[in-house]
């Protein structure tokens, strides 16, 4: 018998993996299945070929085993049996099918093999002599690649999907409509009130599933609850995910059921979904739900997306109208954070949003825990700098970028947000010099000096400067005696014995790498440091 190809029509727009019908259909025509066990649809994992009586404890589930015979020709006692018990180890640790090579032990498939796999349920192929077990291999590591590439594509059209559902008028609803297009769910959203608030697919009463809503309600923490439940159709695995806040309270969960394991591609989508649906939870807590606040979100943290967030490119029509300019125009992202003195608006965050909304003419703003993010086309020039400062802000100014660089240009703002706060004083990163030192600033440079080198400080000036003019030139030197002596005028007896003294006296080991290199920082900003209690000149 021969496996057809799956048609057309029997191609669901799902994330699947490779199926068994897939791999036998790629297969060359001499290939033959001998017996069908129904489980075409079941996903491939891998080839494996084995001679040996049980290759049970090397396998995962979803393989397909190839072997010439050879466990049926040795060892004595009663051929059947012997067969029987190698079936029944197979399909009881997940084999997909058995693929039966032809020669040099067999000219057919054993009668006992046939009989065994018809009485357990595997599907048995015959394998001529003509096509090498490698080949076998090499079809499915190409339909493995292929299949790669289109689970990438459709990954991207999903994201592309769910970013229309999340800006349409009932985003929920779209949200989960667009879920169970892609993968084999029902779905239910349920508030925080306990009120189911969108439903798609098939799905259970509410009442079944209240034993894993409160275990939802009652942890902590991005997690999945799990449940086995008894429908009409039959047994339902169901998938609980909390909807969480940015203080990890639940706003609500999303539970899902199906009959089957989802496949990894699958779970991406799921993993995309949910962390849509708890940015919709999280704006609608805060009262708006504007497509532009939304739309700020999701381009400053596509990690939420499966995918890494493909597909984005269907907002930057909303990303030009939110920003007052041209589609392909540059927009930066700017980083705000309130300086000790200032006190928050008096009208609340809507207030606060409209402030931000109209200093920086976008309405991609983000309000967040340190303070607001916001997406502008702008150059922040010094006026508008200073009228934000006289606020009681401080502010992180990112350098021009397209859509595709947002949610880098957030991270790095966000890097140097610190140095904002230690500095209590704006930066811009066009105007910073990439460098360790550069990053570190003057300030945070001067107390690591003042830290790591306290003991040389606080020495007399003269002594103090003896010091540390050995330790800069011996680090400058890569721990060179020689080159040491040399640029000092000194014997490099003598340097090894200063040396010595310094490591002591700072209580470090000299001879690692990570010390000498905190120590060189520390040197650049010396002059600036001093222990506490001391002036400059150590008097």
């Amino acid at each position: 018998m021969r496996r057809n190809a799956p048609s057309a029509g029997d191609r669901r727009d799902q994330l699947d993996a490779v199926t068994l019908d897939q791999f036998l259909a790629a297969l060359p025509r001499e290939v033959v299945v001998v017996n069908d066990a129904g489980n075409g649809q079941a996903p491939l994992r891998w080839v494996e070929p084995s001679e040996l009586e049980d290759p049970t404890p090397y396998l995962l589930d979803g393989e397909f085993v190839l072997t010439a015979g050879l466990p049926f020709r040795e060892g004595g006692g009663n051929a059947a049996a012997r067969a029987d018990g190698y079936v029944r180890r197979l399909v009881a640790a997940g084999v997909a099918a058995l693929g039966f090579g032809l020669e040099p032990y067999y000219d057919t498939v054993p009668n006992q093999v046939v009989a065994a796999c018809r009485q357990h349920g595997l599907t048995l192929v015959e394998v001529p002599a003509s096509i090498p077990f490698a080949a076998l291999g090499l079809e499915f590591s190409k339909l493995l690649e292929s299949g790669n590439a289109q689970v990438f594509r459709q990954l991207a059209e999903t994201n592309r999907h769910l970013m229309r559902a999340v800006l349409s008028a009932r985003p929920e609803h779209e949200l989960l409509a667009a879920l169970i297009q892609r993968v084999p769910v029902w779905a239910v959203l349920v508030g925080a009130d306990g009120r189911v608030r969108a439903r798609a697919g098939a799905a259970v009463g509410l009442s079944q599933l209240q034993p894993l809503l409160k275990r939802l309600v009652m942890g902590s923490g991005p997690r999945v609850e799990t449940e086995t439940l008894e429908t009409p159709e039959g047994t339902a695995l169901v998938f609980g995910h909390p909807l969480r806040s940015t203080r990890d309270a639940t706003l609500g969960s999303l539970v899902l059921g199906t009959d089957r394991p989802l496949t990894p591609a699958q779970n991406n989508v799921v993993s995309s979904v949910v962390g849509l649906l708890e940015l919709l939870v999280r704006q609608r807590t805060s009262g708006s739900l504007a497509p532009s606040q939304l739309a700020t979100a999701l381009l400053l943290h596509p990690e939420s997306l499966s995918g890494g967030g493909r597909g984005l490119d269907s907002l930057q029509d909303l990303l030009a109208q939110s920003v007052s300019g041209t589609r392909q125009g540059p927009v930066r992202v700017v980083q705000g954070v309130r300086a000790q003195a200032a006190a928050a608006t008096p009208d609340g965050p809507v207030r606060e949003l409209l402030q931000w909304r109209r200093l920086f003419d976008t309405k991609m703003v983000e309000l967040t825990d340190y303070g607001f993010a916001a997406v502008t086309r702008l150059k922040v020039d010094e006026p508008l700098l200073s009228e934000v400062e006289q606020l009681g802000w401080r502010l992180v100014v990112g350098e021009p970028t397209g859509l595709p660089g947002l949610a880098a240009a957030y991270r790095r703002a966000s890097a140097l947000r610190p140095r904002v706060l230690n500095a209590g004083r704006s930066l811009r990163e066009e105007e910073l010099t990439w460098s360790v030192t550069g990053l570190l600033g003057g300030d945070a440079g001067a107390l690591l000096a003042a830290r790591l080198l306290a003991p040389i400080l606080e020495l007399g000036g003269e002594r103090r400067a003896s010091q540390l003019r050995i330790l800069r030139s011996w680090l400058a030197a890569h721990g060179s005696w020689d080159a040491t002596a040399k640029d000092l005028g000194l014997h490099r007896n003598s340097v090894r014995r200063q040396i010595n003294a310094v490591a002591e006296l700072l209580g470090m080991d000299l001879g690692q790498a990570q010390a000498r290199a905190e120590l060189w920082i520390a040197l650049q900003y010396a002059d600036d440091a001093a222990p506490d209690g001391l002036a400059e000149d150590g008097t």
